[in-house]
């Protein structure tokens, strides 16, 4: 638990991926790949803009749906990416794919539509782009940081499924300082209601300032970090992620945003950040 080690500094700018993580991408990317794949007719609507997959399968039992023109009404029916999907005789296509990388602010919901919530993530990109984006995951309202919005399903299934935990960095503010027994017992592991949970790594930011800790995570498990905590005896005050699945706030104001480039969608596309 040296302050050498610790996640946020570590995290803190862009992050490379070693030469045998790229191979191991590559290598399952090669394995897995068909690009004459089917896939499901509900995914492929969704994946034009026109409305969720649920609203989808609603459209094609209503008969407004023909795939090269022939109608289908059964919400199951898998398609090729060379067949053309019509909808009310009107030709869909894919929306362009959009990755933005927020700084998120506090006092912000991350969802794309809540009656009840003042503030959403969505307000602060709302000119960004025409196509219909949505938050990678959850941040409490009170959470600031690394915040993923895109139109790429295929993406936030990879990035989101339990099977390919990402990683997460959290800059974690604490009530009091933390001792060292309980620093010790977050990293070996502790028992929540919900089972076992272990970090990666868990350390001080600043040694003069023990209630601070920086915490290494791949858990998606819901409210995890504060939990821990708050099994210990600690109120989390304040809790900023600095990374996610490679991608850091470096350069990013809070509250602003800005698109990803050309390497860091390939990377993520490859699936080769941890």
């Amino acid at each position: 638990m040296q302050n050498n080690n610790n996640p946020v500094r570590k995290h803190a700018g862009k992050v490379k991926t070693t030469r045998q993580d790229q191979q191991d991408k590559n290598d399952r990317k090669n394995n897995n790949y068909d690009p004459d794949e089917k896939i499901r007719l509900n995914k492929y609507i969704a994946g034009t803009g026109l409305c969720s997959r649920r609203q989808a399968d609603e459209y094609i039992s209503a008969g407004l749906i023909s795939v090269n023109k022939k109608p289908v009404n059964e919400p199951g029916t898998k398609i090729s990416p060379k067949d053309a999907v019509y909808y009310k005789g009107k030709l869909l296509k894919q929306e362009k794919k959009v990755y933005i990388l927020m700084n998120k602010p506090k006092d912000y919901i991350t969802t794309v539509e809540d009656p009840h919530a003042k503030k959403t993530v969505m307000d602060l990109v709302s000119n960004a782009t025409a196509e219909r984006i949505y938050p990678v995951g959850r941040l409490d309202r009170n959470t600031t940081g690394v915040l993923l919005l895109t139109n790429d399903g295929e993406l936030t299934r990879r990035i989101t499924h339990p099977k390919f935990n990402k990683m997460k960095v959290y800059h974690v503010f604490l009530d009091k300082t933390i001792s060292i027994s309980d620093m010790g017992k977050i990293s070996t592991g502790i028992e929540l209601e919900d089972g076992f949970i272990k970090v990666d790594t868990v350390s001080y930011v600043d040694p003069s300032d023990k209630k601070q800790v920086g915490l290494e995570i791949h858990s998606g498990r819901n409210r995890i970090v504060k939990r821990i905590f708050e099994h210990l005896g600690y109120k989390v005050v304040k809790l900023d992620r600095v990374y996610f699945a490679g991608l850091t706030k470096k350069g990013v104001p809070r509250g602003k945003w800005r698109f990803l480039n050309d390497k860091e969608i390939s990377m993520l596309k490859m699936n080769a950040f941890r």
